[in-house]
């Protein structure tokens, strides 16, 4: 392997690229919120959007391993930014010519979806080969201050840029964010995997290379365990995912309120993320998720149990503290678990499983809202008597009975799993990759 890839110098500079990238994206997605949001002033809309966006990796996730075991990484990543770009080139013209409609979201969400999985899943398979064992829990909290540092800026700068520039010039800086990002990736060498007789099946037996990830899982019971843990939160967490109309909602439509506690993750990410680089993670990674992901969503329920606006950004800031902890941690078994050179068609099956959860609980999500808990909250609902006291019983109402029962019943999966001993015991029962002769 190149000597330099076994340092943090080339992760660092696709970094800061993706920092850029996702910054843009992200004021684009909070952007186009708020324009779905008035256009419609409905949630469905909004969880479609998000529904659109995922529903592409089902297609593709089981083939998508083998492309990125096979093909060049780094050629598949620039492929994910240069079609990223183009389709926000195409909102932009449709949205300066009056032509866009909400369907043209969901389209170039679709697109933006399958080559941002390929690229985010191609460098998610290069980490172990970039970056040594002992700093995967540390390129995991890099990985959260990316995400969440720009979960502070985004959301503020959009709703600051949004009543002055418009759609049109968020717009542009997403480009501008793209070109940034291609311009890192063209810099460095990112290591492909070398392929072994016991790693990779021959080429004409097709059906065992796009199986490989899912008998990979199943002969290892403790990676299944936390495969199945991984979706129960992924799917309670999705059918939740009325956070913004919900704020949007029960603040008499206050962007300035959302954007604040949507920043308020960001910055407890950030500082969650800091903190943890520092420290360098528990000795045992289960803990750091079980635990992790508990706290996480016990402080989710309150953003439906209040409609001050501090706690929402106190409540909103304590989930993301603890949500570098539970992402890290996790990334960190899977990449000491899994073999590198399997890792693209085993991290590609770990997405199939998610590809169809998040669309599920997203599709449910809008609809939930919009037909069973908000009528039920209503001062006639049949929730209302036994719930308006907590929630309220006027618009919104609905939305908050629905995160914050969403989010109790995550905290009781992650307690509960205490009590399956494939998972909680996943460091012993599973060598790590390496140590394997």
């Amino acid at each position: 392997m190149n000597s330099q890839s076994n340092n943090l110098r080339i992760f660092t500079i696709i970094w800061i690229g993706q920092v850029a990238s996702i910054l843009g994206s992200r004021m684009t997605n909070f952007a186009v919120i708020i324009w779905a949001w008035q256009l419609t002033g409905e949630a469905t809309p909004l969880s479609l959007l998000a529904f659109f966006t995922e529903i592409p990796i089902l297609f593709v996730a089981i083939f998508a391993g083998a492309i990125v075991d096979r093909w060049n990484r780094k050629g598949i990543m620039i492929l994910g930014d240069v079609m990223a770009g183009l389709s926000t080139i195409v909102i932009l013209f449709l949205f300066l010519t009056n032509n866009l409609a909400i369907w043209h979201l969901y389209l170039t969400g679709a697109v933006n979806g399958l080559f941002g999985y390929l690229q985010e899943l191609a460098f998610s398979a290069s980490k172990a080969l970039i970056v040594p064992k002992k700093h995967y829990i540390r390129v995991g909290a890099m990985t959260s201050i990316k995400t969440f540092g720009t979960g502070i800026f985004a959301p503020a700068l959009a709703g600051l840029f949004y009543y002055s520039v418009g759609l049109s010039g968020i717009l542009m800086i997403d480009l501008i964010t793209f070109l940034i990002a291609i311009s890192t990736l063209s810099l460095v060498t990112i290591p492909q995997p070398k392929i072994s007789n016991t790693s990779f099946v021959e080429p004409n037996q097709r059906w065992q290379q796009l199986t490989l990830g899912f008998r990979y899982l199943w002969k290892r019971p403790s990676l299944m365990a936390l495969q199945i843990f991984s979706l129960s939160y992924i799917f309670f967490d999705t059918a939740s995912g009325i956070l913004a109309p919900m704020i949007l909602a029960r603040t008499g439509n206050n962007t300035a309120i959302l954007g604040s506690v949507q920043g308020a993750v960001g910055l407890g990410g950030l500082v969650g993320a800091i903190l943890l680089g520092m420290w360098g993670g528990p000795k045992r990674p289960i803990q750091g998720v079980l635990i992790g992901r508990a706290l996480v969503f016990g402080a989710e329920m309150v953003l439906g149990l209040t409609r001050i606006p501090a706690i929402l950004v106190g409540a909103n800031f304590t989930a993301g503290l603890f949500k570098p902890l539970a992402n890290s941690c996790e990334s960190a078994i899977w990449l000491s678990k899994v073999e590198p050179t399997v890792q693209g068609r085993v991290f590609a099956t770990t997405s199939f499983f998610d590809g169809i959860t998040y669309p599920l609980g997203l599709l449910i999500a809008g609809p939930l809202a919009d037909f069973f808990f908000e009528p039920a909250m209503m001062p006639d609902g049949f929730l209302a008597p036994s719930a308006g006291v907590i929630f309220g019983t006027d618009r919104g109402s609905g939305m908050a009975l629905q995160f914050s029962l969403f989010s109790l019943i995550v905290v009781f999966i992650c307690l509960g799993s205490y009590l399956f001993p494939p998972l909680r015991n996943i460091e012993n029962i599973l060598p790590d990759h390496d140590s394997v002769i």
